[in-house]
């Protein structure tokens, strides 16, 4: 393998892992700034609140999407084993 096909391979790896957890991370920021606006309206300071809330909503997301992830992550295995003569000779 090449230095080209293995810079091409990781760098579909890194985009998938990124599409990946895309849907969590977007999640957990949308509670942590929904959090941190009603914390900042009502004065409460307290690092609880933006915790549990949001370790919540990224498992439910987890649960939620987890389908289309293992789609994906089937779908990019069987991809990757199949064009795997390309990438070692």
């Amino acid at each position: 393998m090449g230095p080209d096909a293995a810079v091409m391979m990781a760098k579909h790896v890194l985009s998938e892992a990124l599409i990946l957890c895309a849907p969590m991370l977007v999640a957990a920021c949308a509670v942590s700034l929904g959090m941190s606006l009603l914390q900042t309206l009502t004065g409460v300071q307290e690092q609880t609140l933006t915790a549990v809330p949001r370790l919540a909503v990224v498992f439910l997301v987890a649960i939620v999407t987890l389908p289309w992830t293992v789609h994906r992550l089937v779908t990019f295995t069987v991809v990757l084993w199949t064009d795997l003569g390309r990438y070692l000779s």
